[in-house]
C-alpha cells in the first residue's frame, strides 16, 4: 500500500520508523561499545594475572641477574607467533621470554600501563600490558610485558556483534509492526468518521453518530450543527422565496386581468412574469444547492408526476414506459428531483405524438435519467440554444415560458450533474440527466 506524503498515517508511520531506526542504531552502537569494553577488559585481566604471576615468580640470582620463575602453563604462549607473548627485562635487556616469541623480542613503550596498543614481531596489532617492578637486592630497572593478539579480541567482539545486530533487527521489525498496529488502531475512528460523512453525502443518514473517541466528539458535534444550520438556512430561504413570488406575481396577475384582451401590455407582462419566475427559481435553487444527508427514490417521484399529468396523458392517448429499478435513488431533495423530472416530463408530454419513455439507472456513483419522446424533436445545432433561459425555438408550438430546460440544467449543475439533449431512437428528443446517486457504502474490514 502506497501512502501519499500528506497522509496522517504516512507521517505517523514515517516518524515512528525514523525514531525506531535512530533508537536501534544508537542502541546498537552503545551496546556494541559496552561489549567491546567488557571483552577487552577480560583479555586485559587475563594478561594482568599472568604479569602478576611472572612478577611473583621472578628472582635475582647471586650475580644480580633477573631470573624467571615458573613459566605460564597456557599453551597459547607455546605456539609460535601466536600473539600471546610474555617477556622479562632488566635494564632493557631481555632476560626471559615466552617460547612463542622464538628469537624475536618485544619493544613496548617504556611507560607502565595496562591494556595499551602495541605491535608484534611481524607488525601484528597487540594488546599490551607492561609493568615496572623492583626486587630486593636489585637496583636494576625490571619490567614485565604480556601481550594478547588484537585480532583475537576483535573476533570475539564480532561474534557478539552479529547476534546483537540480528536481535535488534528483529526488535525493530516487532516495533515497526507494533507502530503500524498502533497507527491503524488510533486512526480507525477517523476512518469511521470518514465513512459516516460519505454516508451523509450519499443520502443514507442525516447526522453523524457521536464517535467513541472523546477527541472526535467535538468535531462530530460541530458537523452536525452545521448540517442542521444548513437545513434551517434552506428552509428560511425557500420561505422568503415563496413570499417574494407571491408578492410579485399577484400584482402582475391583477394587472394582466385589468388590461383589455388586445392590449400590447399583455406580452410585456408575460415577459416580466417569465423573468421573475426564472430568477425566483434560480434563487431558490442557489439558496442551498444540495442539502446533505438526503435520499430520494426515483420511481415514486416519476409516478407522482405522471399522476399529476394523468389528464393530458389520457386525453392524448399517450403510452408511457418506465424502465427503472425500485432502489434507484437520488442523493438530494425530493423537491429538486420533482422539479427537474417534472419539467422534462411536461415538455415531453407537450411535444410527443404517441409515446414517452422514462429510463433511470445507476452507474457507479452517478444517476442517469433519460426522458424520450417520439415527437418532432429538434436539430442538433439547436440543443445548446434550447438550454438558454427564455429561449423558445418554436413560438407556434404548445404554450410555455422557455424556462423549463434552463431551470433543469441549472438545478443539475448545482448538484454537480448536467442536462444533455440529443436525438432519441423513438424519433423525438432525448433529455438526459446525470445526477449524484445514493450508493451502498460498505465498511472495509478491520
Amino acid at each position: 500500500m502506497i501512502l501519499p506524503r500528506d497522509s496522517i498515517r504516512a507521517r505517523l508511520l514515517g516518524l515512528a520508523a525514523l525514531l525506531i531506526g535512530v533508537a536501534l542504531v544508537a542502541g546498537y552502537l552503545a551496546i556494541a561499545a559496552i561489549l567491546e569494553d567488557f571483552i577487552t577488559g577480560r583479555f586485559d585481566a587475563e594478561t594482568e594475572a599472568i604479569a602478576d604471576a611472572l612478577i611473583a615468580g621472578a628472582a635475582i640470582d647471586a650475580e644480580g641477574h633477573l631470573i624467571a620463575g615458573p613459566a605460564p602453563t597456557d599453551p597459547r604462549f607455546q605456539m609460535p607467533l601466536s600473539g600471546w607473548f610474555w617477556q622479562l627485562t632488566q635494564d632493557d635487556q631481555v632476560m626471559a621470554k615466552s617460547p612463542s616469541l622464538f628469537d624475536n623480542v618485544l619493544n613496548p613503550p617504556q611507560a607502565d600501563f595496562q591494556g595499551g596498543p602495541g605491535l608484534g614481531p611481524a607488525g601484528e596489532p597487540l594488546r599490551v600490558t607492561r609493568h615496572l617492578f623492583t626486587l630486593p637486592d636489585s637496583a636494576s630497572t625490571l619490567a614485565v610485558t604480556v601481550t594478547a593478539p588484537r585480532a583475537e579480541i576483535d573476533l570475539a567482539v564480532a561474534r557478539l556483534r552479529r547476534p546483537l545486530a540480528i536481535s535488534l533487527a528483529v526488535l525493530g521489525l516487532a516495533l515497526a509492526a507494533a507502530s503500524v498496529l498502533q497507527v491503524a488502531t488510533g486512526l480507525r475512528s477517523l476512518d469511521r468518521l470518514g465513512r459516516d460523512l460519505r454516508s451523509i453525502r450519499a443520502g443514507r443518514t442525516e447526522a453523524l453518530p457521536l464517535p467513541a473517541v472523546a477527541e472526535l466528539r467535538p468535531i462530530a458535534t460541530e458537523i452536525n450543527a452545521l448540517l442542521e444550520q444548513n437545513r434551517a438556512v434552506l428552509g428560511r430561504a425557500r420561505e422568503h422565496v415563496g413570499n417574494l413570488a407571491h408578492s410579485l406575481k399577484t400584482p402582475l396577475a391583477a394587472l394582466d386581468n385589468a388590461l383589455p384582451p388586445d392590449h400590447p401590455g399583455h406580452s410585456l407582462i408575460a415577459r416580466m412574469d417569465r423573468q421573475i419566475g426564472w430568477h425566483l427559481k434560480r434563487a431558490r435553487s442557489s439558496a442551498a444547492p444540495r442539502l446533505l444527508g438526503q435520499r430520494t427514490p426515483v420511481v415514486p417521484v416519476v409516478e407522482d408526476i405522471l399522476l399529476v399529468l394523468g389528464g393530458p396523458i389520457r386525453d392524448s392517448g399517450l403510452q408511457v414506459d418506465i424502465r427503472a429499478d425500485s432502489d434507484t435513488a437520488f442523493a438530494g431533495e425530493r423537491q429538486d428531483l420533482e422539479e427537474m423530472i417534472g419539467n422534462l416530463l411536461e415538455n415531453a408530454v407537450k411535444w410527443t405524438s404517441t409515446r414517452v419513455r422514462i429510463t433511470a439507472l445507476r452507474e457507479a456513483d452517478q444517476l442517469r435519467i433519460m426522458i424520450e419522446d417520439d415527437g418532432p424533436g429538434m436539430p442538433d445545432e439547436d440543443h445548446a440554444l434550447a438550454l438558454t433561459r427564455g429561449a423558445r425555438l418554436d413560438e407556434t408550438g404548445p404554450p410555455g415560458t422557455g424556462l423549463g430546460l434552463a431551470i433543469v440544467a441549472d438545478l443539475a449543475a448545482l448538484h454537480g450533474g448536467e442536462l444533455t439533449l440529443e436525438s432519441s431512437d423513438l424519433g423525438g428528443l432525448k433529455a438526459g440527466l446525470r445526477l449524484p446517486a445514493v450508493v451502498r457504502i460498505t465498511a472495509p474490514r478491520g
